[in-house]
């Protein structure tokens, strides 16, 4: 059994703070309960409710949002409630009764071209999983059941999912004019009918969890640590936006060469080498004097 791991992480409003589970805990499904008396289909609400001063829980696919009332302030609390939710889950809780109500929100999924000709990103308006993954075959998709039935399509040569997108990269035997509408409408059925998106077990097993990831970062060097903060903060935002992502792979101090690992529509993209070498080498340069001559790519 795959077991959960609950973090705290605060938000823009400062009464409210997101309790991130390492996996999915609804079926794509939005509740919102305002009192105990509300929450009579969800165990979990009405245990967080005995908290004095909860106001408002709010519970959606990989998290649970609390709103205290001003009596205490979330630093004083908030990793006892992260315990007592990560307890709750492991001791198999039940987190919300097949026969609630989940707030009623359209799914609405929208296609949205990228710099790479070869990759049609599709946008939902819900969040679909809780770290990036990219499949190039079939096989390697077994964590991901949507991914596993998109490769069913003859024309899928791989699938790249983030927070609330899905891109897809296409074989050249079909242009995106005669597909499109059928993905769309497929990744839009999908969603609606609340089916996997990844496994549970998916995050651990790929090493992706936050511990994990945090865990690498702290084994690197000094330089590769500013290298990593660099991409995150200047450089990724931007290929994602484009449905791509880029992930630092290692520095090398005596050749002054970084090698990074581009994903999704960055991956083989005709517009990434003139994006690797006129922007992010150049930014690296600037940003790291004396410590980076020359940036490659290993496409995903």
């Amino acid at each position: 059994m795959n077991t959960f791991k609950v973090s705290v992480q605060e938000t823009s409003n400062n009464s409210i703070v997101k309790f991130e589970v390492n996996q999915f805990i609804t079926k794509h499904q939005s509740f919102e309960f305002n009192n105990i008396d509300e929450a009579k289909n969800s165990p979990l609400a009405q245990q967080l409710f005995y908290l004095p001063f909860v106001k408002k829980v709010y519970i959606s696919g990989n998290f649970i949002a609390v709103e205290r009332y001003d009596i205490v302030e979330w630093n004083d609390v908030q990793d006892e409630v992260s315990e007592q939710i990560e307890a709750y889950l492991n001791d198999g809780g039940i987190v919300v009764e097949e026969t609630a109500t989940p707030k009623k929100v359209a799914i609405t999924v929208y296609a949205e071209s990228t710099p790479n000709p070869s990759v049609m990103k599709f946008v939902a308006n819900k969040k679909l999983v809780a770290a990036l993954f990219e499949f190039t075959s079939i096989d390697e998709a077994k964590l991901s059941p949507l991914a596993t039935e998109l490769f069913h399509f003859p024309f899928v040569k791989s699938v790249f999912l983030d927070e609330n997108y899905v891109s897809i990269t296409k074989y050249d035997i079909t242009e995106w004019q005669h597909i499109t509408i059928q993905l769309r409408e497929f990744i839009k059925d999908y969603i609606e009918k609340g089916k996997e998106v990844v496994l549970p077990e998916a995050i651990e097993t790929l090493e992706k969890s936050s511990k994990q990831q945090d865990s690498h970062f702290e084994a690197l060097d000094d330089i590769s640590k500013e290298i990593v903060n660099i991409l995150e903060e200047y450089v990724r935002p931007a290929v994602a936006s484009d449905g791509g992502n880029i992930q630092f792979i290692s520095y090398d101090a005596a050749e002054k060469n970084v090698s990074v690992l581009l994903q999704g529509a960055c991956s083989g993209c005709p517009s990434s080498t003139y994006t690797l070498k006129s922007g992010i080498e150049n930014m690296l340069k600037e940003m790291l004097p004396g410590k980076i001559d020359t940036v490659e790519a290993i496409n995903g």
